[in-house]
Parts: structure tokens; sequence; C-alpha cells
């Protein structure tokens, strides 16, 4: 890929955090990045006369003044992030100091790098391809080890790899199918059978099938979950929010209705990221001021990715408990809650509100039960992978040109089992093998470029 005129620009930003801190880090990439740095940094030794991955103690000058003492750090291109002269200065992490020792390296000729301009310039020259360069900012977002852990690996080439297997594969049988096409008159030349066509065909969305299989744990340790606790008034909803968090984030009192707004949390659950709501109980007969917060909690419920529905395992159970149940069928998990208490509910009492969802005994005021209850939210969200070999998909716009590829190869097969001419199942890999390219990038057009590097942070 060619790397427009903009690109032979020398670059600089601030790469670390905003903020106070002990380092920040001033990143210089581009084609003047010795001579640029050399204009600020004076040291024992010159920029120019660093040797390639070297560091040196200094300090950045601008206008015969000292602005901060640094660690000037030389990697001259191609063994850099960006395959250019890239420097970084070391400084001290004050966001005035930072600013100066900015604003002098622009004044020497340096311009302000956009949003990920460093990790694009890596993906023009081919350093990485676009797969590795999201899960540059996938890493950098992760919230859990879980979901670093996915990043790290798609950033070492995991899916890459897996996907440069299947594009050589299809595009063989492209080539081979072409062949076929053109040239059937060629005595040298073997058109590809039936047989062989399906079953690579099959190979193919095999392994695609594969990949996509945990498409949904992938993508809520990417983006995280939205668990709703619901159920009817003083079931112990907010307690058990709180015990989640293991914090008293939530008022709790005997006074049924109490929670009249939808309160949200962060937690880590078993690696997975999950937004946890606290929602007001949900009955009928609210006053006006409760009613708006049933309305709310009704509006979570409807956009969560699991509900856990929560009943007094001290009570018996009411209309009310029944008729939320059954709003909730297919996408709850179900939590008896203080077991502290003498019980009240029996076995089947329990499996019949359940419906086949998974129900959990708990008490959420001693933390009884609680661990259990994480175990069955991850299985219920699909958060263990179903294979420790294929690479963790967590980006949508990945997930969804892998299903076009998936159906392109349908199609494919389709064609030839109708027994239409080759030309149709040929069209029907271009596609596939077009879906692939957008993932790595050799396909990619400058409106997918823009927009994902426009996400990224300046700096990166």
């Amino acid at each position: 890929m060619n790397v427009s005129a903009d690109d032979n620009d020398t670059i600089a930003a601030i790469a670390t955090a905003p903020g106070r801190g002990a380092i920040g880090i001033i990143r210089i990439s581009g084609p003047r990045a010795v001579p640029i740095a050399a204009s600020v940094f004076h040291g024992a030794r010159g920029v120019a006369d660093q040797s390639d991955w070297s560091a040196a103690l200094g300090w950045i000058e601008h206008l015969g003044e000292r602005i901060d003492e640094a660690l000037c750090l030389c990697m001259r291109g191609p063994r850099s992030y960006t395959r250019e002269d890239v420097v970084e200065l070391h400084c001290h992490g004050g966001p005035a100091a930072l600013h100066r020792v900015l604003a002098a390296v622009m004044e020497a000729g340096a311009r302000p790098a956009g949003p990920g301009e460093f990790t694009r310039r890596a993906f023009l020259s081919g350093r990485i391809d676009l797969a590795q360069a999201e899960a540059v900012a996938d890493v950098i977002a992760s919230e859990t080890a879980a979901a670093a852990r996915a990043a790290a690996a798609q950033l070492a080439g995991g899916l890459s790899r897996r996907l440069g297997a299947l594009r050589e594969n299809l595009a063989d049988l492209l080539a081979r199918i072409e062949a076929g096409i053109d040239f059937s008159d060629e005595e040298d030349v073997t058109a590809i059978t039936p047989a062989e066509l399906s079953r690579r065909l099959d190979d193919a969305r095999a392994t695609l099938d594969v990949l996509l299989a945990d498409a949904g744990a992938g993508r809520l340790l990417r983006e995280g979950a939205r668990v709703v606790i619901a159920g009817r008034t003083n079931v112990g909803k907010s307690t058990l929010m709180n015990a989640l968090l293991r914090s008293e984030r939530v008022i709790v009192t005997p006074v049924p209705g109490s929670t009249r707004d939808v309160v949200e949390d962060a937690v880590e659950i078993m690696g997975l990221p999950v937004r946890l709501f606290d929602t007001a109980g949900i009955r009928d007969d609210a006053d006006p001021v409760e009613s708006i917060g049933v309305s709310m909690a009704r509006a979570a419920l409807d956009s969560c990715d699991l509900a856990l529905m929560v009943v007094d395992g001290s009570s018996p159970l009411t209309a009310e408990d029944r008729a939320i149940a059954a709003t909730l069928r297919g996408r709850m998990a179900l939590v008896v809650n203080k077991c502290d208490l003498p019980p009240a509910l029996r076995p089947d009492q329990v499996q019949e509100l359940a419906a086949g969802a998974p129900a959990v005994v708990i008490s959420a005021l001693t933390g009884q039960g609680i661990a259990d209850l994480e175990r069955e939210i991850a299985a219920a969200l699909g958060a263990a992978p179903s294979s420790q070999e294929a690479p963790l998909l967590t980006n949508s716009r990945h997930i969804s040109a892998l299903r076009g590829c998936r159906e392109a190869l349908l199609s494919a097969r389709a064609a030839r089992e109708q027994g239409l001419s080759d030309e149709f199942a040929a069209s029907d890999l271009r596609e596939a093998l077009s879906g692939l390219g957008e993932i790595t990038g050799e396909t990619a057009t400058e409106e997918i470029l823009g927009l994902i590097f426009s996400r990224f942070c300046i700096g990166k």
C-alpha cells in the first residue's frame, strides 16, 4: 500500500496518558525525526551520534532556556514501530513541562500527529496488518486480564496467521476455477472437479465456523456485558449489587421501593468486564415517582445481555415474581436470595420459576453462594471460549466480515450444486477473499481506515 504525501511529514505527539506522572514521553516519527530532536535535545552525545536503540541523558533546550532533563531514545528505521526514524524524549510527567517540550519540537519542524497516526504508519509500511493495528487499540482499552490476553494474541498475529492460511487456500481455489474457465481447451490444464471444489469449500467454511463459534464471548470481552438485577421490591437486589461489587455502592434499607433509579457500576466477573445495573423493584402499584424508576428498569432489561431475576427464598412466591420471570424467559439466571433465613420455597417451585434457566441459591447479606453465582453469570454469557486453539474474535467489524465470507462460500457451493457455471462460484470466492482482505487490510478502503484510526488516542 502506497504512503501518501502527508505521511512523509515528521509527526510528534505526547505518547503518555493525560495528567501528572513520573514519566512523560514525546514521540517523534518521520524522515526528519533525528535532526528535529537534535535541535532541542543536548546531551553528552548528540542525537545524530547516538547508535541505534540507544539512550542518552541530557536537557531539552529551547531559545536558550533549559525546559526539562530528559532521556533521548533513538530508533532508526526500519527497526522501529513505524519503520521510520523514531525518537522518543522521556521527560518528567508534568503537563506544563511536556507541552513546552512538544511546542519546542513543533517549532523545530514537526507537525502534530493525528489520532492513531503512528500506528497507521506502522500499517502502511507493512510492519503490521490492519487486524494487528486494531489490536493495539484493544490492548490499551482492555479492562480485564482476559481482554488483554485476547488483544495481545491478536497483536502477535494469531488471527492474521489463521486468516492468511485461509486466504491462501481460497486464492488457490479461485485460481484453479479461473484456469478451468479460461484455458478449458488446453491439455495441460486440469479443471477442478465438483467433488474437490465442494470439499475445499466445506473445509474453508469449517475454519470460519471455528472462528465464529466464540464471537459472542469475544464481543463481551471487548465491549463488556450488561447485566441487570431485577425483581419485585424488597427481595435484596441492592444488597446483591453491593455483594457483587464488594463495596457499599447502593443504599440498602428495609423499606420496600427504596431504589427509585437505575444504579450502575463496573465490575470484573470471572475475567469478563460487566456493567452491573441495580433497578427499581418492578410492581404495578408504584407511586408516581417510583413508577419512573420502574419504567427505567424495564428499559434496562430490554437492552441487557443477562438479567439476574432475584426472588426472596424466605417468603412464598408472588404473582409479581411469576410475571417478572415470564417476561425474562431465555435471558435470565434465577437468584434465590436470603438463604440465611428459613426457606419458604420448595425445589420444584424454584425449577418451575427458572423454566430451564440456571438457578443459584445465595445470601447476598452473608456472601454465601456469590462465587457460584459469578460462575453461572460467566457461563450464561458464554464467556468461556469453546476452543483454546482458535484466536478469539473481539471486533464486531471482523465478525461481520467473516460472516459475509461464510455466506459467500455457501453461495459458491450452492451454485455448483445447482449446476450453474463456474463463473458464479468464482464471483462468490472473490467476494469471500475481499471480506478477508477487509480484516487484514489488503482490500480495506480509505473510509474504513479513517474510521478505524480515528478511534485511536493521539500519540499511538
